[in-house]
């Protein structure tokens, strides 16, 4: 029997709406209207995964690396598609627009993320 293996994009092309960091909406699924922070994006597998959302309970047996075994419950990844990013500024659930602007102290040309609702830029959250 054969088994499909799981193709990633390569990593040039593997951009994401959502990074780490950004509070967002969930579209659809079990946990469809609620919302919650990115704790970890994967843009080659175009999922993310959200704080608190999408729990499945996972059974551990005990052993070496595990002293107890036992039920843990542990958050799935969500794929990308179906989250929508929440703006920083007006609060509602929005799409992402890119603009090109000089940033920075040496006002480098960069690009930003930005609300098509009210038009301000999405803040970005500090990594680590």
């Amino acid at each position: 029997m054969a088994t499909a293996t799981k193709r990633q994009k390569p990593l040039h092309l593997a951009k994401l709406h959502v990074h780490k960091g950004d509070t967002v909406l969930i579209l659809s699924g079990k946990d469809r209207g609620k919302s919650g922070t990115v704790i970890r994006a994967m843009p080659r597998e175009n999922k993310v995964i959200v704080e608190g959302l999408n729990i499945a309970k996972k059974h551990v047996k005990a052993g070496r690396g595990v002293m107890q075994g036992g039920i843990i419950e542990k958050s799935m990844p969500i794929h990308a598609s179906n989250v929508m990013v929440k703006c920083t500024e007006c609060g509602e659930p929005t799409r992402i627009a890119h603009e090109r602007a000089p940033l920075g102290t040496d006002q480098k040309v960069r690009t930003q993320r930005v609300c098509k609702h009210c038009g301000k830029p999405i803040q970005e959250h500090t990594r680590g």
